[in-house]
């Protein structure tokens, strides 16, 4: 009887063995077949640089990291030291467009020289995702595909979006250090195309640039 018993135990185990085996095939073929994914991506935007467009003394600065202004608002003013009717000219600086400031380079009532960066800025409403896709795989990714997007930062809401745009340019061409196949013992890498997703829906997160991000894009 303890045999008989041990028997069915032991069946029992190898089943739950081949239904889970089995699930988790049917999940890798499921997700390869009909999902391109990759957590090699990030969320991305547009920084602009707001530079001083005039050499003299920097006040009224008001470019505090997280401080958002509107395009062309002013930022600070020059006090630009010159002759006759130009004598200690303001000078405003403006943002050159609608930003959140991220990065402040200024010192308030400093000397800078003309074209100084000063600050850089994002457009915190006008952000999206960046996915490296293999060179081997970017034929399968075309503009408007749904995309299910994950951000580690918040795991617990996922986004959606679509495909935008792919890139015309491997991301290593812009490297400081590209690649070069000049030795006889050159080995290939697979490049990684870079591609632009829309997100439709952020649903209140707080994003920013650089965040990391796991999409799945819908073949």
């Amino acid at each position: 009887m303890m045999k008989f018993e041990k028997m069915i135990i032991l069946n029992v185990i190898i089943l739950l063995i081949l239904v889970g085996g089995g699930f988790g095939v049917y999940a890798y073929f499921n997700n390869s077949t009909n999902y391109l994914s990759t957590d090699n991506a990030s969320i991305a935007g547009q920084p602009v640089s707001i530079v001083a467009p005039a050499s003299g003394k920097l006040t009224n600065w008001n470019g505090n990291v997280g401080s958002s202004f509107s395009k062309d608002q002013q930022i600070g003013t020059i006090l630009s030291s010159g002759t006759g009717t130009a004598a200690n000219t303001n000078i405003p600086v403006n943002i050159p467009t609608n930003g959140t400031v991220v990065q402040n380079n200024a010192v308030s009532d400093s000397f800078v020289a003309a074209g100084t960066p000063l600050a850089t800025a994002y457009d915190m409403k006008n952000l999206w995702v960046t996915a490296n896709i293999d060179e081997t795989a970017i034929s399968d990714v075309t503009s408007n595909q749904d995309v299910d997007i994950y951000v580690d930062a918040f795991p617990d809401t996922p986004l959606k979006g679509k495909v935008d745009s792919i890139g015309l340019a491997s991301a290593g061409t812009f490297s400081l250090l590209p690649a070069s196949n000049t030795t006889s013992n050159y080995t290939k890498v697979t490049q990684e195309i870079p591609v632009k997703i829309i997100i439709e829906d952020t649903k209140g997160l707080h994003l920013v640039p650089g965040m990391n991000v796991t999409v799945k894009i819908h073949k």
